[in-house]
This record gives structure tokens, sequence and C-alpha cells, in this order.
């Protein structure tokens, strides 16, 4: 008589699911804490004047001091024309210039306005055609230090051709305070890692053909969302 087969199947130790699951979670954890601090080991903690110039000059508004600083770049002529992306649409040349008392003169002759941009991804589409309409072929891209990685991401995904110099600007509260001692400064450089990594994954599936989110203000008018009378691009 024969006796039936035994099931030598390997049995899997109780509990190895939720070991599994405690792993992954611990490995992704670790992986997003080393990812932030190579993100912050990216922020600039003081301004440095750039080390060339550049045929033009951009400025993403956002920050109280981007704006000054880009103007202050622009006099000391490190760029030919300077580009303000993400002016509000019912903010004109004159309102800029009236809390830019000392450069009024190079606001009449040399600065142009951006009101299209609402996103990091819009400035870098809009500085793109203004380059190529002025023929520039490096420009010296002014925003906040926090913000810069993400800003250079957009920037060279659009305009890969092109020479980009940052410059940084570093706000008061940073250099008055560690980061790790506000909350609030906490909070917004979490936020903007998050959109850096989200920044990064978008543009290496376009490297690849695979769009997720076309670029709105690339679309035409009728089909561009509203922005809030206050909205600024970051």
């Amino acid at each position: 008589m024969t006796s039936p087969t035994k099931d030598r199947s390997p049995k899997l130790p109780r509990g190895w699911l939720r070991a599994a699951v405690v792993s992954t979670v611990a490995l992704a954890f670790l992986g997003a804490a080393a990812g932030f601090i190579a993100f912050l080991s990216q922020l600039r903690g003081a301004e440095i004047a750039p080390d060339r110039k550049a045929d033009g000059i951009v400025v993403l508004t956002g920050g109280s001091s981007r704006v000054p600083d880009a103007m202050e770049l622009l006099a000391a002529g490190y760029g030919r024309r300077l580009l303000i992306s993400g002016v509000h649409p019912t903010s004109t040349a004159s309102d800029i210039s009236r809390t830019l008392p000392e450069n009024q003169a190079f606001m009449r002759c040399c600065v142009d306005l951006d009101r299209t941009a609402v996103s990091t991804r819009g400035n870098a589409a809009e500085a793109r055609r203004w380059a190529q309409e002025r023929g520039f072929r490096s420009l010296i891209v002014v925003t906040s230090n926090y913000h810069m990685p993400r800003a250079l991401v957009e920037f060279s995904h659009a305009m890969p051709e092109a020479t980009l110099i940052p410059f940084v600007v570093v706000g008061d509260k940073w250099r008055e305070e560690p980061w790790w001692t506000s909350a609030s400064t906490l909070r917004l450089l979490l936020s903007e890692y998050v959109k850096y990594i989200v920044a990064e994954f978008r543009v290496r599936l376009e490297d690849l053909g695979i769009d997720l989110s076309p670029e709105m203000s690339e679309q035409p008018p009728s089909l561009a969302p509203k922005r809030p009378a206050t909205a600024q691009a970051n």
C-alpha cells in the first residue's frame, strides 16, 4: 500500500508579513530621511555673488527679498535684462518701481514682467520663451535658498541647452535662527522637499515620454485655471 505524499513545502514563520511591512516602512523612512539630508546639503546659508555674468537674469516671485536682490544684480551688470516671473496680473511696473525707488531707471529700460506663470514649472516655461525671443543662452536664476533645488530641476528640464547660474536669496529668518528650532521653517523645508521629489520624478518620466501633468501655463487662456488675487509663483 502506497502512503500519501507528504507536503514538504517550507512553512513560513508566523508574523512574516508583519515583519516585512515593518522592514519596508523602516527602509522607506530611512530613505526619506537620507534624501532630506541630501536636500538640506544643497541649501546655502549665505548669499554669494555669481562668479560670472550672464545674458539675462530671471527672478521668481514669492519671497520678499528676491526682486530687490535681482535688481541689484542687474544694476551691477551681471545681466543685460531682467525677467520678473510670476507677477500678479494686476501689478504694474510702476507698482514694483515704487518699492525700488533707487532702481526706477532700470525698471524703465531693462526689466520685463511675466504675469502668466503660477508655478515653478510655469516660471521655467516663461523664462525659456523669454530667453529664446532675446537669443539669451545663459541665465542667472534668482530665488530663495530652499526653493533653488526645485527651480534648477524645472529650469534645467525646460532649457537643457542654456547655462544656468544660481543666485540664492537667504531670508532674515534663516540667518537669525537654525531651521531645526523653528516649526514653521521645518514645515516649509519638508513641504519643499516633497515638491522637489515630485518634480524630479515628473521630469524623469517626461524624459521617457510620459507627461502626467501638462503645464497649465502652456494651455490656451480659456483652459488655464484662474488664480486668487493674492497668489504668487513659488
